[in-house]
């Protein structure tokens, strides 16, 4: 048996949502990593920091792809 969701809004969107929130958050911190590699002038962190950067904003994206499809 599954339940209505409280907020009303479908389990499925409500998830790509939060996953978009979180990894935003991610991506702002990161952010600010980065700067901080870039000012102790460590090229290692710096390529680290960027990789991960990279993969938030590629899960952004994914997330809000499959939302707006959803929301078609």
């Amino acid at each position: 048996m599954t339940s209505e969701p409280i907020t009303g809004i479908p389990n499925e969107r409500y998830d790509l949502v939060s996953v978009l929130y979180h990894v935003s958050q991610g991506g702002e911190t990161t952010t600010q990593y980065l700067r901080d590699a870039e000012e102790a002038g460590d090229q290692e962190l710096i390529d680290f920091f960027q990789q991960v950067l990279d993969s938030y904003r590629q899960l952004a994206q994914g997330s809000w792809r499959l939302l707006a499809a959803r929301l078609a």
